[in-house]
C-alpha cells in the first residue's frame, strides 16, 4: 500500500478541494473498487436475466455456491498471501530478482494444492448427497479456484504497485462476465443461475491469468531456488498463523450461527444462516470507507516518518534515530486517532441511512435487529486491522499471531455464548472479539514504543552461527600463560 500512499502525497499536497476530491476518488478506486466491480456484475445479472424469477431452490443454490466461492477462497489463500508478499519484498529489497518466479510457482501451486484439497471432499459430497449435477459442481469448483487464485496473484501484482491494471483487469473480466451470461442464456438457453456461474468463473480465471501474466513478464529469470521459499513457510510460521487467524475471525461467528436449528441447508449440502449472513453483509459495507480512510491519511503519512526512522538508524546519530522514532510514533497515534474520528462519523451517517432505507428495499425483520450490533463490530474491526498492519510493520510477529488469537477465539466463543441472548445482541460476540482485539494491539504498540531500542538493535548476533563442533570453552588461561613466560625466561 507504500504505492497508494506515495501518490496520495502527491495528490493532497496541492492542498486544493479538487485534489482532495480526486485522492478520495484515487484510493477508493484502488482499494474497494474491485470487490464492488464484482457486486455490480452479480446485480447486472440479476436484473437482465431476470433472477427474481427463478424458483426458490435453484435461487438458493446459487447464493450458497457464490457465499462459499467468496469465504473459502478467502481463507484458504489468506495464510499463504502474507508470507509469500514478505519473501517478494525481500528479494526485491534484496535486488534478487531471478528468485520472484520460484516464489509464484510455489506460491500457486501450494495455494492450489490446498484449496482442491479441502474442497474436492465437499464437492463430491454436494454430488452423491445433495444430488447437484456434475456440470453445476464442477463449474463452482472452477469459480473456487479461480477466486483462489485471484487473491493470490493479487498480492504480488500489489507489491509491483499495479494497482491500476489490478482495476482495470477486474473491469474487464466483470464487462466479459456480463455479456457471457446474456449469451449463454439467450443464445444456448442455459438456464438462468447456471449461465450467471458459469460466467462468473470464467471471468475469475481470467482475472487469475491476467494477473499472473503481468507480474511473470516483470521477472522472466529464473534461480531455481525453491526451497528458500518452503524455508521461509518455516521462518515465518506466525504470519501465517496471524493471517489466517485474522480472516478466520471475520467469519467464525457466521459459522457458528450456521449451525443454528433455524439454518436453512440447501441439497442437504450448503448450511447457512440468511438474516445473520444478510446482516453481516450490511454491516461491512458501513464500515468498509475504513479502509479508503486507512490509506489516505494514516500509512500515506506513516509510511515516509517509517522511512526516516529506517535512515537514522542506519547511518544517524543517536539524538536523530531519538527524534526520528518519537516524530514517528507522534504521527502513528495521531493518524490512528483521527481515523477513529472521522470512520465513527462516516459509520454514523451511512448506519442513519441504512436504517431509513433498507426496509424500504426490503430488509427488514431479524436482519435489521442484528444489523445494529455487528455494524459496531465491523467498525472496530476495520480500526483494529490497522493496527494489526502497524504490527506488521515493525515485524512484531509474535504480537500479531496473538492478536489473531484473540480475535477468532473470542469471536468463537462469544458467538457460541451470544446464541442464548436476544435477537438483537447476536452479534455482540463478534464486537467484543473485535474491541479485545483493538484493544490488545494498541497497548501492543506502546509496548513496542517503550521497547523499541532492544526490538531494533538487539535481535542479531555478533558472531556468525555455524554448525560443528563445539570449541573450547577455555579462551584464555593465566596461569598457563605465567607457566609459559617463566619457561621462556629460562
Amino acid at each position: 500500500m507504500a504505492g497508494i500512499g506515495i501518490q496520495l502525497n502527491k495528490i493532497f499536497g496541492k492542498h486544493t478541494v479538487t485534489s482532495s476530491i480526486y485522492g478520495i476518488g484515487y484510493s477508493f478506486m484502488y482499494t474497494i473498487a474491485p470487490m464492488l466491480v464484482v457486486m455490480g456484475c452479480l446485480l447486472a445479472m440479476y436484473e437482465v436475466l431476470g433472477f427474481d424469477l427463478v424458483g426458490y431452490l435453484d435461487r438458493e443454490l446459487f447464493s450458497c455456491s457464490i457465499l462459499y466461492i467468496f469465504i473459502f477462497s478467502l481463507l484458504t489463500s489468506s495464510p499463504f498471501n502474507s508470507v509469500l508478499s514478505k519473501f517478494q519484498t525481500d528479494k526485491i529489497y534484496e535486488q534478487r530478482y531471478e528468485d520472484i518466479r520460484p516464489c509464484i510457482y510455489i506460491g500457486t501451486i501450494t495455494n492450489l494444492t490446498l484449496s482442491s484439497m479441502l474442497a474436492m471432499p465437499f464437492f463430491l459430497y454436494e454430488i452423491l448427497v445433495g444430488h447437484v449435477p456434475v456440470y453445476y459442481v464442477f463449474t463452482t469448483f472452477m469459480g473456487f479456484l479461480g477466486l483462489t487464485l485471484t487473491f493470490s496473484t493479487m498480492v504480488y501484482n500489489s507489491i509491483l504497485k499495479q494497482y491500476k491494471k489490478i482495476s482495470f483487469y477486474f473491469v474487464c473480466s466483470m464487462i466479459l462476465s456480463f455479456l457471457l451470461s446474456i449469451l449463454f442464456r439467450y443464445l444456448l438457453g442455459l438456464s438462468i443461475t447456471y449461465s450467471m456461474l458459469l460466467a462468473l468463473s470464467i471471468g475469475f480465471l481470467l482475472i487469475a491469468s491476467l494477473e499472473l501474466s503481468n507480474v511473470m513478464s516483470y521477472f522472466p529469470k529464473n534461480s531455481h531456488h525453491y526451497s528458500e521459499v518452503l524455508h521461509y513457510f518455516r521462518i515465518y510460521w506466525k504470519l501465517i498463523a496471524s493471517n489466517f487467524l485474522y480472516t478466520l475471525g471475520l467469519f467464525v461467528h457466521n459459522f457458528v450461527f450456521w449451525t443454528q436449528p433455524w439454518h436453512l441447508v440447501v441439497r442437504n449440502t450448503y448450511v447457512c444462516n440468511q438474516p445473520y449472513d444478510m446482516a453481516s453483509c450490511l454491516a461491512m459495507f458501513t464500515n468498509i470507507s475504513a479502509s479508503v480512510l486507512f490509506i489516505s491519511r494514516v500509512e500515506m503519512h506513516f509510511h515516509e516518518r517509517y522511512q526516516d526512522y529506517t535512515q537514522a538508524v542506519i547511518g544517524g546519530k543517536l539524538d536523530s534515530i531519538e527524534e526520528a522514532k518519537k516524530r514517528m510514533f507522534r504521527g502513528l497515534s495521531s493518524q490512528l486517532f483521527s481515523l477513529v474520528h472521522i470512520q465513527f462519523i462516516v459509520s454514523v451517517i451511512i448506519y442513519l441511512i441504512a436504517v431509513v432505507t433498507l426496509p424500504i428495499m426490503g430488509f427488514s425483520g431479524m436482519i435489521m435487529e442484528i444489523y445494529p450490533q455487528l455494524a459496531v463490530g465491523y467498525f472496530i474491526s476495520y480500526l483494529m486491522y490497522s493496527e494489526l498492519l502497524f504490527l506488521y510493520y515493525f515485524d512484531d510477529l509474535t504480537g500479531a499471531m496473538a492478536n489473531g488469537l484473540i480475535y477468532a477465539g473470542v469471536a468463537l466463543i462469544g458467538s457460541i455464548a451470544a446464541i442464548r441472548l436476544p435477537v438483537i445482541w447476536y452479534g455482540v460476540g463478534f464486537t467484543t472479539a473485535s474491541f479485545l482485539a483493538f484493544t490488545f494491539s494498541y497497548f501492543r504498540l506502546r509496548w513496542i514504543e517503550k521497547n523499541l531500542d532492544s526490538h531494533i538493535f538487539c535481535r542479531g548476533t555478533v558472531i556468525k552461527q555455524v554448525i560443528g563442533d563445539m570449541p573450547p570453552s577455555d579462551v584464555y588461561n593465566v596461569y598457563k600463560s605465567k607457566t609459559i613466560n617463566c619457561n621462556e625466561m629460562r
